[in-house]
């Protein structure tokens, strides 16, 4: 299934934010309401808020995208495998460069629009593999070295934007941080900087 990857549109960032959320919160409470228990649903949910799940790792088996990395992902994130069938007219939307996006991650249910994408390359040189992908549209782009790799922070549509790109034996792994604006960006950072941060080559 591609992932939903649209240009940034002119709308009021209030409205949108609001909508998304409320949805993504009624589905939430459906699905509390459906798998509780009938005997004892304050408890449940008493004790759901008073110790919150951990942080759950990407990229194993059983992880919702197996990848050739793992790496550590904020609470209520939700990570899916994006697959490409290169007959789609709209394959192009899931491509950048030389990467291929392999996983998205949302971010609506943790409170913010935007998204971790994790894409995938043939075997390359990050930092020339990254070049590419930001094409000639951004600005400001300003290149770091990291461990295994290069991370990039940059301007797309007048927003900042970041992404890294790291080495594994099956090729590039890059992963970069999609945000509504500058707002979203702020509050999205430390996901992106844990899964950065975090990061180990299994591949």
């Amino acid at each position: 299934m591609l992932p939903i990857y649209t240009p940034r549109l002119v709308i009021t960032r209030t409205r949108l934010r609001a909508a998304l959320l409320a949805v993504s919160a009624l589905t939430l409470a459906s699905c509390d309401a459906a798998e509780g228990s009938p005997e004892e649903p304050a408890a449940s949910a008493a004790a759901t808020t008073a110790a919150p799940r951990a942080a759950a790792v990407v990229g194993a088996a059983g992880s919702g995208c197996e990848l050739p990395v793992t790496f550590g992902l904020e609470e209520s994130w939700s990570p899916k495998a994006v697959t490409v069938d290169e007959d789609d007219p709209l394959a192009a939307l899931a491509k950048r460069g030389p990467f291929t996006m392999a996983c998205e991650i949302d971010a609506k249910p943790a409170g913010n629009i935007g998204f971790l994408r994790v894409w995938t390359a043939a075997a390359g040189e990050p930092r020339a593999a990254l070049e590419e992908f930001l094409g000639e549209t951004v600005t400001e782009a300003a290149f770091t070295d990291i461990a295994s790799g290069v991370e990039v922070s940059y301007q797309q549509d007048g927003e900042p934007e970041r992404a890294f790109a790291v080495t594994t034996t099956d090729g590039l792994v890059a992963v970069s941080l999609d945000s509504f604006d500058d707002e979203e960006f702020q509050e999205m950072l430390p996901a992106y900087a844990l899964a950065r941060d975090t990061l180990a080559v299994t591949g």
